[in-house]
């Protein structure tokens, strides 16, 4: 089961979050990170998947762009302040259940939401220590996001999902051959791993 758990909103930051995706993934494989549009076979209960990933992941990280919190529907109303609304599900069920969950600001200007701004039952995330994923040097930022992550989960990617190095091909044995050299002889050429021994 993936042990990091990516909480996101679909209208926020697409770019940035699919790049966060492919640099966690590239490091520490597409077994331990969970992200609902590449993790959830076609046909399987999502809102069950959604659930049980968000309960028993080990880190989930929200990632939070621009337009995260204000984002609305077409009624108008903030879609965060929806109890039915997924980000907030997803949030709400990691926290209870007592994961890590560390918030991702995407972007330069990006701000973590104030306490007051969030539904009561996720307010606790405006008190959690955050990262930030800026967009000048983003390559050497995900390296950055990656490192932080390792040092929060020493031992991820250590796994089956996790690439391994190729074995060292075995050493081939050393042959010895024995020769005899009667007078003025031409001298007997053996290859690199054979050993010549004059009887």
């Amino acid at each position: 089961m993936p042990r990091v758990f990516l909480s996101f909103r679909k209208v926020d930051s697409r770019w940035m979050r699919d790049r966060v995706y492919q640099g966690l993934i590239g490091r520490f494989g597409a077994g331990e990170v969970f992200k609902s549009g590449e993790s959830i076979p076609a046909g399987a209960d999502f809102a069950e998947i959604l659930r049980r990933q968000a309960a028993e992941c080990e880190l989930m990280l929200v990632l939070i762009g621009p337009a995260w919190l204000e984002a609305r529907g077409d009624d108008g109303m903030r879609l965060i302040d929806r109890a039915d609304d997924w980000v907030r599900v997803e949030i709400e069920t990691a926290l209870k259940a007592g994961n890590r969950v560390v918030p991702v600001l995407l972007g330069d200007a990006t701000m973590l939401p104030e306490a007051s701004a969030l539904p009561h039952e996720i307010a606790h995330l405006a008190r959690l220590q955050f990262l930030r994923v800026p967009e000048t040097h983003l390559a050497e930022e995900l390296e950055r996001l990656c490192a932080a992550v390792a040092d929060l989960m020493p031992d991820i990617g250590h796994g089956s999902a996790s690439p391994t190095a190729p074995a060292a091909p075995a050493a081939e044995p050393t042959v010895t051959m024995t020769a005899q050299v009667s007078g003025g002889g031409s001298a007997y050429q053996a290859a690199g791993d054979q050993t010549i021994r004059l009887a």
